[in-house]
């Protein structure tokens, strides 16, 4: 059977792109070589958190899109439409018992960064909401004693720091586990069980004073989060929120889990180790492409084809020495310099970010991939999400608002041309 749609990348571009194409009823399969960037991010949805060397973070984000790049993708989106795309989301989201959620007035969220910074996001699921520096209450972050990657101390010295009241407290491990070999993933699995989510609880109540809020590790559970954190909020007559730990991200697992199972309700296929390594074209159509496999390659035929593999920290484009730069699947034009002393700047963290991370495809205002000359590469190939050019999703905190809204966007352009599904 014939595909309508090809979605290649199986982060939260790609998955947002074919759950949007198969409620429209076009035939998805979504092939990619990784899980994708939501097992590496802290599960919520920025749109934008800081514009060029301001050093504060962006208050109010729709009302600051003017001023990016004129062919940044939300520019080309739009405002209206990039909020539409966001709001769609976030009801698919809650439909799939993930309940996100922000300030009133469309203000960003300020929460707790794993070192204790502000850390700027639009949108927060349920578990990161009362962690809100908008709260004002006391905090207490906890830990646990041998916990990687998770340090209460400097998380409550680095808020302290920044006005709010904040102090640490450590419990034992044995709260958790008996195994000390845990990672964070694996604690949320722990804490599905009531059992260890009720050791939790009668550890908090000896350290929690009255009226502060609770920080904890992003851990509270992986299947059941939202008894979790229910239960912990009910027992404890305390607000409760989670901060992201470091990689890997359960928050992020949690969504990007909620998105493949609606997919697969849909029956669309998921397919991991799937690496896109050649494609075959007839006059400018791509009529399939190539994945690895042990023997001869396997053929992925579609009317339409999504680029949706991320940017140089993806894997959706690669470099070498000698000063190139490409995409990996399709070698479209990049606007990425081929001249590796300009791929970055002086400064670490130059406020101007660096070429080799801003660069990527341009695409016209269908998402569709363009060369220098603004002629289109491929008729039935579009993109969308982190390898787009003109942004730098990672500095501007704008990850997850650009690929939902490009997206949602690539899509709709699709259902227009002439490859939908009749």
């Amino acid at each position: 059977m014939m595909l309508d749609l090809l979605v290649i990348g199986a982060g939260l571009t790609g998955l947002t792109a074919a759950l949007r194409a198969a409620e429209a009823g076009l035939r998805v399969k979504v092939i990619a070589k990784g899980m994708g960037a939501l097992y590496w991010t802290p599960g919520t949805i920025d749109v934008l958190g800081y514009l060029g060397a301001e050093e504060r973070a962006v208050q109010r984000p729709w009302e600051r899109i003017d001023e990016l790049p004129e062919r940044h993708p939300y520019r080309i989106v739009g405002v209206k439409r990039a909020q539409e795309a966001i709001e769609w989301f976030r009801i698919r989201t809650a439909e799939l018992g993930l309940d996100y959620g922000g300030r009133k007035g469309g203000d960003n969220a300020l929460t707790p960064s794993p070192v204790g910074a502000w850390r700027p996001s639009y949108l927060l699921p349920a578990g990161q909401r009362a962690g809100d520096a908008e709260d004002g209450r006391p905090m207490v972050i906890v830990g646990f004693q041998g916990m990687r990657d998770f340090y209460p101390h400097l998380i409550a010295r680095n808020l302290e720091a920044q006005g709010q009241a904040a102090r640490a407290a450590v419990l034992p491990w044995s709260v958790l586990s008996e195994r000390r070999d845990r990672n964070s993933v694996q604690l949320a699995e722990a804490l599905d069980e009531p059992t260890t989510q009720q050791r939790l609880i009668d550890a908090l109540r000896l350290v929690v004073k009255p009226g502060e809020r609770i920080g904890l590790p992003a851990i509270l559970g992986r299947e059941a989060h939202a008894r979790v954190l229910t239960a912990l909020t009910q027992e404890l007559n305390a607000a409760v929120f989670e901060i992201a730990t470091l990689p890997p991200s359960v928050p992020g697992i949690r969504l990007a889990t909620a998105l493949r199972r609606s997919l697969e309700g849909r029956g669309v296929r998921v397919e991991i180790g799937m690496e896109a390594i050649d494609f075959h074209a007839q006059d400018g159509v791509i009529e399939f492409v190539e994945t690895a496999t042990s023997a001869r390659p396997l053929k992925h035929r579609a009317k339409a084809f999504l680029l949706a593999t991320g940017g140089v920290l993806g894997g959706g484009f690669d470099s070498n020495p000698d000063g190139r730069f490409w995409e990996t699947v399709f070698d479209l034009p990049l606007t990425t310099p081929q001249d590796r002393r300009r791929w970055f700047r002086p400064l670490f963290l130059d406020p101007q970010g660096h070429p080799a991370l801003r660069g990527g495809v341009a695409v016209n205002d269908a998402f569709q991939p363009i060369d220098a000359a603004g002629n289109v590469v491929y008729a039935n190939l579009w993109a969308a999400g982190g390898l787009l050019a003109h942004a730098d999703p990672i500095a501007e905190r704008s990850l997850e608002g650009v690929a939902i809204a490009s997206a949602v966007a690539a899509v709709e352009a699709i259902k227009l041309g002439s490859f939908a599904h009749a």
